[in-house]
């Protein structure tokens, strides 16, 4: 087991890529411009805001956007399936790369992040608290369309595997 602020950040980083990809696959296409109510971020524009947010705290920790990544223009594909799954593991791959660039010994120097003054490692539970906040926000938009996420679905197969009479 690999320990340290970095590594233990970057199993995190993976934990909610694969969720988030995960369910994003999950949804149909024609969903993605589905708002519960009035006023919100669709589906799309809610995968969409970890794109860009993932490119912008990559940035903050130091590691540019892409050469020709436009902030603006990208929330535009979230009406389209398959760029935002592709633009969210894009995104993921990107900010999995800036982490990696990072040094534990930096774990306690002063860091910005989400407009407060912290430490790097303070910002590390920042941004795990800011996936999860738009992870159960998809969730949410998934469960009011029918969809169950897949990593629930599996365990309930498992779990009616598990309870049916063995002979």
């Amino acid at each position: 087991m690999t320990t340290g602020p970095q590594a233990e950040f970057l199993e995190e980083i993976v934990y909610y890529e694969q969720r988030y990809v995960r369910l994003a696959e999950s949804v149909p296409a024609e969903k993605y411009v589905g708002r519960p109510v009035e006023g919100v971020r669709s589906i799309g524009e809610a995968y969409m805001h970890i794109v860009t947010a993932n490119y912008g705290v990559a940035r903050s920790l130091r590691t540019p956007p892409p050469a020709g990544f436009d902030f603006n223009s990208i929330t535009a594909m979230s009406t389209d399936k398959a760029k935002t799954v592709e633009a969210l593991k894009d995104s993921f791959a990107h900010f999995r790369q800036a982490i990696q660039a990072l040094n534990d010994a930096d774990a306690n120097k002063p860091q910005k992040m989400f407009g407060r003054r912290t430490t790097l490692r303070g910002s590390f539970i920042l941004i795990t608290g800011h996936f999860g906040e738009h992870l159960g926000q998809s969730i949410a938009y998934a469960r009011m369309n029918g969809i169950v996420p897949p990593w629930t679905e599996e365990q309930q197969q498992q779990q009616k595997q598990a309870e049916k009479p063995k002979r």
